[in-house]
């Protein structure tokens, strides 16, 4: 895989994301065991987006990207940013805060950091 077709692949999966959180996060959450109690839940949800969206914005305006220390250092976020997706999501799941779905959460991540690794690895 490219680093532009990553990059591509990367935003579709953090904009799909950020959409759900943002219009269907009474829908979304109970598939991971979470029920949303209140307006305040709801918000936070909602307010995730905008990390989601803005990672899936940043990786589809840089997919064009050929500069190999930049496109390094992008990557190398992106590779924090996944790390972080695993370490919080596992936590989650090994506290029971997720349930049901919410294990796909670790894997995904860890998906997505091994992909992102692969990426990393091809520049060198």
């Amino acid at each position: 895989m490219t680093s532009k077709q990553f990059l591509t692949f990367h935003s579709i999966v953090y904009g799909f994301f950020a959409l759900a959180l943002l219009l269907i996060p009474l829908q979304l959450w109970p598939l991971y065991g979470l029920e949303i109690a209140d307006g305040d839940a709801l918000f936070l949800s909602q307010h995730n987006s905008i990390f989601l969206g803005g990672l899936a914005a940043l990786t589809w305006l840089l997919r064009d990207l050929t500069q190999p220390d930049t496109l390094k250092r992008v990557l190398t976020g992106i590779l924090i940013t996944n790390l972080f997706g695993v370490a919080i999501t596992l936590y989650a799941s090994v506290l029971g805060v997720f349930s049901g779905f919410g294990w796909s959460d670790p894997a995904f991540f860890t998906l997505l950091a091994v992909m992102s690794l692969m990426q990393l690895q091809r520049l060198d």
